[in-house]
């Protein structure tokens, strides 16, 4: 093991484009709503357009399939100056709900990784979003059985994560994260003293990118996929 590993008690992992794919029926959906609302904007002003609503309703409506769906259907409204046709909508619903029933598609070596480090470690899940949605992902990637503990945050800050290491009595010290966000699986974990791992997927959401001086003098190890993790744990 390696040596800065050597006090690890407990491993956190990050759920969406860490354990299962996810960002990419994202892409897919504005891919999709760009062609229902062709008529009204080109295809990056509606990207623009939907991601900035999707941050302006973020307070209210938080992260997850639900809240991207209510942002499409405001961005639909706002573009087409408030004539979109009830079939348009429609379809824009009809686009979320096939979000909210695709299949759960484990990433490379998810399982064998779990597998192996649920017997030396304390496993325990840390994602955002839906919780309904992400209960139902959870259900379905047959993983449950791998966690001590599984948490769905409203957001991934440093106080979010500090609150649940103090409630589950975890020394930050005692803590790796894992995940794909450096802004939100990352960083934060850098900045309370614990350890973190960060594998990068190949598309992420805006609102998770960082500078780089964001990132700059920051401790943290970003390796090619799950399965080097045992590689620095063992």
């Amino acid at each position: 093991m390696k040596k800065e590993y050597q006090h690890i008690k407990v491993i956190g992992f990050d759920a969406d484009d860490t354990l299962w794919v996810n960002e990419t029926y994202f892409r897919e959906a504005e891919e999709e709503i760009q062609r229902l609302l062709s008529k009204y904007e080109t295809p990056n002003k509606i990207d623009q357009e939907l991601f900035k609503m999707e941050m302006k309703n973020l307070p209210l409506y938080g992260y997850g399939v639900k809240a991207f769906i209510l942002s499409m259907v405001e961005v639909a409204l706002e573009l087409s100056n408030y004539n979109i046709s009830n079939k348009t909508i429609e379809a824009i619903l009809t686009i979320g709900k096939n979000m909210l029933e695709k299949p759960v598609e484990l990433l490379d070596g998810v399982e064998d990784v779990l597998n192996v480090l649920s017997k030396k470690y304390r496993l325990i899940l840390a994602t955002k979003g839906d919780l309904l949605d992400q209960e139902r992902k959870l259900e379905k990637s047959g993983l449950t059985k791998y966690f001590h503990h599984i948490e769905v945050l409203s957001d991934k800050q440093e106080r979010n994560y500090s609150n649940l290491l103090n409630h589950l009595d975890i020394k930050p010290t005692e803590f790796l994260m894992i995940g794909n966000s450096l802004k939100s699986d990352v960083l934060p974990l850098v900045n309370i003293k614990a350890h973190a791992i960060h594998i990068p997927f190949h598309t992420t959401w805006a609102h998770e990118t960082v500078s780089k001086k964001e990132t700059n003098g920051k401790t943290y190890k970003t390796i090619g996929g799950l399965r080097e993790v045992l590689n620095l744990l063992d």
